[in-house]
């Protein structure tokens, strides 16, 4: 595959004298034209740092000059100073809207990204999408599209923790400067360090790897150390790993063989890495030799070496831009026999590989789990750390880490001590011990479970509701067309996959008539539709779905709140109709789900109690956030394949409510379902409809305030209080004087039901 990433320039390590020479240079008056020279000659280097200094002092002197601001945000980008990349390419941007410099949006919402700002990002990747939509196949284009699916995740991703406990690693290891790539083993710990003044670790490439100025003036920045482990958490004693060091190289990340006689390592020299391996002879590591071209494929990059066992076979995972690549970095590996023997490279494919770079791969052997960091699957920043199950190396799906693993920064490197349990990770998030911006350096954190458990999660109905609503999307009369049923044998993920087909003929149908741009825009429009939220409903509900399981499993009597919404395109009772058999597409998904496992809370002979029902509240096309929508069946383009047509056609999971099945709390069970529709009648009659429930809890049910949402209703209760078992009802008159349109009023219920309060609808459609 063609690696179309944006391209980024080498980063260099700044000296001490030329830090120096600056100074004494900047001392005199120079021109605007003479401090641009100065700054462009550091960042064509990649001293980043002193290109700022010298930008800054040009700013002082025009701080206008577009061409000025830009190169400003591209050095403190480099410089991993987000925040203020983030503001300068935000001025650029807002000067130009992308019309000079054309990628200044897609750094602004990666900025924004990195940042936390999720939401601006979002709105700026749909940007991105319109300054390249006549450059499709580009490789913003396909970020873009990936990044606004991980920005709607991680909206909602970032409220969940893990009961993981975060700490950075005490000196001597952390230090001011960069350190990664941890690896515990025989009582030490490995990691990489780079003693360097510009650290540049936002390259994507490879973080850890730096270009040689001079061959007489190397450095020696980026190097292997290693601890003794004292306690869990407390390394001492650091020193150079010495017989891997290189004069010319740079060396990182470190790994035994699963027999612990040899030891993996990356060598670099500028961008050119290849794997190195050494016989281990007691503390010392000898016989150093290269892989070899079956690893090392000349041209390409071969680094980030993770041996391990699998299925009684060594293998050899690595990272490389290879022939035949996704694109970036890919995860590849090589079964070793007899030690020295490797076989032809494959790569993870495409499940686990991506257009982006997946990096740092290490195998759990208890847990049979590959972890490892991508740019690309869906992340709260720049590099998130995933988890895949192996099966026979066939690895499945990624699972995102989440919270405290992951940040809005680059976490990568996760690496577990079999002793302790501990996972220790590199991270560049805020608080890092880092004496230049917030988040230029790389420290290494450790993880681990508190020795006493918290309670479990989701015991509370706030939290399970902190999941909702979730929003599920249908294809104009789906399930079923032109039935009058209320119920269906299809699935929703069956009618999901169908429409998700759909989505060219929707593009076709809603630019049709248009041209230029116009057509290119309303295209945009449609594919923003279905990644915003057709695609993104379904992945809320894979969560929703797995956590109910959870709560179901505690022998909770669990309520499901449901509304179905229509576009306007059939009359009133036609599309009642059809949103009761959305609604129950989605009891099939449930039931189907997992083989079945919902059935017994479902059909309620769950041996724990546990208990599944439905409050469904289907509105046809009442309470449409849009009025406008075209009702005209001859208009297709406006009624059916129109954006906001589609956003109407919709159920929402609205929210749960649960007690354990053995309380003895109130219920307030309505025979006959908790919403009314008076249908189509003239202004000023007076309506009437008595609600009916039964109090199917073990305690006394007490009405407490019942509050309408309109003065144009009121209500008789018939009684305050009802013991187990028997009836209650609430009669709701709707006074239509004045009314118009369509209608749809609600009325709360507060009482001592589970959550504290139950919700009634009346609806009606005044001609």
């Amino acid at each position: 595959m063609k690696d179309i990433r944006p391209r980024k320039k080498t980063v260099l390590i700044g000296s001490l004298l030329s830090f120096m020479l600056l100074f004494t240079v900047i001392g005199h008056s120079q021109t605007l034209e003479e401090l641009i020279d100065q700054g462009d000659k550091q960042a064509a280097i990649g001293d980043y740092h002193d290109a700022i200094i010298w930008y800054s002092r040009a700013m002082e002197m025009d701080s206008n000059s577009i061409d000025l601001l830009w190169k400003y945000a591209e050095s403190f980008r480099h410089y991993k100073d987000y925040e203020k990349a983030e503001f300068y390419y935000w001025k650029v941007y807002n000067k130009e809207y992308g019309k000079i410099y054309k990628t200044s949006i897609f750094w602004l919402a990666t900025m924004q990204k990195y940042n936390g700002r999720y939401e601006e990002s979002l709105d700026n990747w749909f940007k991105v999408r319109k300054v390249y939509k006549s450059d499709l196949d580009s490789y913003e284009m396909a970020k873009a599209k990936q990044e606004i699916k991980a920005c709607l995740w991680a909206q909602k991703a970032i409220r969940d923790t893990t009961d993981y406990i975060v700490r950075p690693l005490p000196p001597p290891v952390n230090s001011p400067d960069t350190e990664l790539a941890p690896l515990v083993h025989g009582g030490k710990m490995f990691y990489t360090s780079m003693k360097a003044d510009s650290t540049g670790a936002d390259e994507r490439i490879n973080p850890q790897v730096k270009e040689i100025k001079k061959e007489e003036d190397i450095d020696y920045s980026v190097q292997i150390f290693e601890a003794d482990q004292e306690m869990d958490t407390v390394f001492t004693n650091v020193r150079l790993l010495k017989d891997v060091r290189k004069d010319g190289f740079n060396t990182a990340n470190g790994s035994f063989s699963p027999d612990g006689k040899r030891f993996y390592f990356s060598r670099c020299h500028g961008y050119d890495c290849k794997i190195f391996v050494g016989k281990v002879n007691g503390d010392k590591i000898t016989e150093i030799d290269s892989l070899g071209d079956v690893i090392n494929e000349p041209g390409y990059i071969s680094t980030m070496p993770h041996s391990t066992m699998i299925d009684g076979k060594e293998v050899l995972f690595f990272c490389s831009n290879m022939n035949y690549n996704y694109g970036g970095l890919d995860i590849w590996y090589s079964y070793v026999t007899d030690g020295n023997q490797y076989s032809l490279p494959q790569s993870l494919g495409e499940t686990i590989n991506s257009m982006g770079n997946e990096i740092s791969p290490f195998y759990d052997t208890d847990e049979d789990k590959l972890y490892f960091s991508s740019d690309w699957h869906t992340g709260f920043g720049g590099f998130d750390l995933f988890w895949t199950q192996n099966d026979s190396m066939k690895f499945k799906e990624p699972v995102n880490l989440g919270i405290p693993f992951n940040s809005s920064q680059n976490d990568t490197y996760l690496t577990k001590d079999k002793m302790t349990g501990r996972f220790y990770f590199s991270s560049n998030r805020i608080g890092v011990n880092a004496v230049k911006t917030p988040t230029c350096c790389n420290d290494i954190f450790s993880a681990h479970i508190p020795v006493t458990p918290p309670p479990n999660r989701f015991e509370s109905l706030a939290d399970l509701n902190r999941k909702l609503p979730v929003v599920l999307y249908f294809h104009n009369d789906v399930p079923d067309p032109k039935s009058k049923d209320t119920v269906t044998a299809l699935s929703y993920l069956s009618t999901y996959y169908k429409y998700r087909g759909m989505e060219d003929k929707y593009k076709k149908e809603y630019s049709g008539g248009l041209v230029g741009d116009k057509a290119e825009d309303a295209k945009l429009d449609i594919e923003d539709f279905f990644i915003q939220y057709v695609e993104q409903g379904v992945e809320d509900l894979k969560e929703f779905t797995r956590l109910l399981l959870i709560e179901l499993e505690k022998g909770y009597d669990i309520e499901v709140t449901i509304r179905g919404f229509a576009s306007p395109l059939a009359n009133t009772d036609y599309n009642v109709n059809l949103t009761k058999r959305r609604i129950f597409s989605l009891k099939n998904y449930l039931w189907e789900y997992d083989g079945g496992v919902f059935q017994k809370y479902m059909g309620q002979f769950a041996d724990n109690g546990g208990r599944l029902t439905f409050n469904e509240i289907p509105f046809g096309e009442y309470e449409a956030a849009n009025k406008f929508i075209s009702d005209n069946p001859q208009d297709k383009k406006g009624s059916i394949y129109s954006r906001v047509a589609a956003a109407e056609r919709k159920i929402e999971i609205q929210s749960v409510s649960f007690v354990y099945s053995d309380s003895s709390y109130a219920k307030m069970k309505f025979g006959g379902g908790q919403q009314h529709d008076f249908g189509s009648v003239r202004a000023g009659t007076q309506l009437e409809y008595t609600f009916e429930f039964t109090n199917t809890g073990d305690e006394d049910l007490e009405i407490g305030q019942v509050t309408p949402d309109c003065r144009c209703i009121t209500y008789e209760l018939n009684r305050k209080t009802i013991k187990p078992g028997q009836k209650g009802a609430i009669k709701v008159n709707l006074n239509t004087a004045g009314l118009s349109g369509l209608n749809i009023y609600h009325i709360k219920i507060e009482s001592n039901v589970s959550g504290g309060f139950k919700e009634i609808s009346v609806s009606t459609h005044i001609q």
